[in-house]
């Protein structure tokens, strides 16, 4: 194995990384962003306000995404099986 195909085992090993988390990722920000919202216009700093919301999006998000996740985590997988089976 050279330094370039460390270099694109990496790049694909991040680029999964990023698709899988994303959307769960992209929803947590958007409910935390709608939370703090709703806490600054109403003064109401109560702390599980802030994290119930963001665990049941994030799980509603989970259970759809879920195959989406498993097929780029697979696919990461089945690359780096065939580059060890090949000898990189």
């Amino acid at each position: 194995m050279n330094e370039a195909d460390a270099l694109d085992i990496l790049q694909f090993a991040i680029w999964t990384v990023l698709t899988a988390s994303g959307p769960a990722v992209g929803v947590a920000m958007l409910v935390g962003v709608a939370i703090a919202l709703v806490q600054a216009l109403t003064q109401v700093q109560e702390i599980t306000l802030t994290f119930v919301p963001k665990i049941v999006a994030i799980l509603v998000v989970v259970a759809f995404t879920g195959p989406f996740m498993g097929a780029q985590i697979t696919a990461f997988t089945n690359v780096i099986f065939q580059r060890i089976e090949a000898g990189f």
